[in-house]
């Protein structure tokens, strides 16, 4: 299935969604959509035959670490010294495949590695559900989400494509390998070393394919995703969001020991403030965003990033970094992004998951409040100030 056919299977999913009251007769809705994705009915009838709700999956997708958890506590965990080291001897091991995926991709090799050791702890940590019992429960749970009955779809397009189904394992949200690709994304973005099906349980490929997918998500060469910076004295915070050539302007400009000397000379980037502008702050590049596409949560880009800085044997995260004095509940955030859509600066989801859409609607509220360090962040201030309003 090429790229275009899988995203009118999608458009089609989505747009009917199936609804059943019982497993079985859920999963065999699915019928339609894989015949028309070419599944045979032999295939089709081989995975559906006896297949069960999985019910250790219930609730799983709301406490995933990376979207709930702080993000300094997390970047702690996924970036630690230890991993950076399993990175750096992952890396020599495979010194040879990695260089090939890095030139074929454009993209760092420690860039590369830190993903397959964020993703799979580099290969040792794959997960073993049957990725289709994964699936169909989590559509059936979730049957606002059309993305895991696509997602069932395109891994029965991996069998008739060939792939035996002892191979179609993984983590408990259905993805699989080392780079942990969801099916679509084997079916997109995986490469094969040497011919042959993409073997993505293996270091060349699996390297390759990530190399493969952070370049055809738009990565552009030479351009750190994360840049460790210091707000200037004089800093007016009008904006978070301008060209570096703009920041450059304004003196903004990399901590001492940062990976690039100077800012790039062009190019969008977002100023972040973690945990406030009384904390370190940093500029997010295109490629920040890029490994966003990887995974969604800006946790996860700002670890990946920050190992594998790690992994290069480069300093991260040089400034002090202070603790929230009184984190936001998961329903105060919530009621942060209510807040915000009441008085119509935020259109999002309201799922109490800080991206940088929200950071900017809260940026706009400061603003016009007359805040006068405007920094984006989603403090209890901000909360009462929308409480007030």
């Amino acid at each position: 299935m090429d790229r275009r056919a899988f995203l009118s299977l999608a458009a089609a999913l989505a747009a009917s969604p199936v609804r059943a009251e019982d497993f079985a007769g859920f999963v065999e809705g699915f019928r339609g959509s894989a015949r028309a994705a070419g599944v045979s009915d032999e295939i089709f009838e081989s995975v559906i035959g006896g297949l069960s709700q999985d019910p250790s999956l219930s609730g799983k997708r709301a406490g995933q670490g990376e979207f709930t958890r702080p993000l300094k506590t997390y970047v702690d965990d996924a970036a630690s010294p230890a991993r950076a080291k399993a990175g750096r001897d992952a890396a020599q091991k495979n010194a040879a495949a990695l260089n090939a995926a890095s030139r074929a991709a454009g993209v760092p090799g420690e860039m590369i590695v830190a993903l397959w050791g964020m993703e799979s702890e580099f290969g040792r940590s794959r997960g073993d559900r049957d990725i289709f019992r994964t699936l169909a429960t989590l559509a059936f749970l979730h049957p606002d989400n059309p993305v895991y009955a696509q997602e069932f779809v395109a891994g029965l397009v991996l069998l008739q494509k060939g792939l035996p189904r002892e191979k179609l394992r993984g983590s408990w949200a259905g993805a699989m390998g080392d780079p942990q690709f969801m099916p679509s994304a084997y079916l997109k973005y995986a490469k094969a070393a040497s011919g042959g099906a993409p073997d993505i349980w293996n270091a060349p490929d699996s390297l390759l394919s990530i190399g493969n997918f952070l370049h055809e998500s738009g990565w552009a060469a030479g351009l750190a995703p994360l840049i460790e910076t210091r707000a200037p004295e004089g800093f007016d915070y009008s904006t978070l969001k301008q060209d570096f050539s703009a920041w450059r302007a304004a003196g903004f400009k990399p901590l001492d020991g940062g990976a690039q000397a100077n800012l790039p000379r062009a190019g969008a980037a977002m100023l972040f403030f973690p945990v406030g502008a009384e904390g370190p702050a940093f500029l997010l590049s295109e490629n920040f965003f890029v490994l966003k596409a990887y995974n969604f949560s800006d946790s996860y880009a700002f670890a990946g990033s920050v190992l594998a800085e790690r992994i290069a044997g480069r300093p991260a995260l040089r400034q002090a970094w202070p603790a929230e004095a009184q984190p936001l509940s998961a329903e105060e955030r919530a009621d942060i992004q209510r807040g915000l859509m009441q008085k119509g600066l935020y259109d999002g989801k309201i799922d109490g998951r800080f991206g940088p859409v929200t950071r900017l609607a809260i940026h706009a509220l400061q603003r016009g409040a007359g805040v006068a360090r405007a920094d984006g962040y989603p403090s209890r201030a901000v909360l009462d100030l929308l409480r007030a309003n």
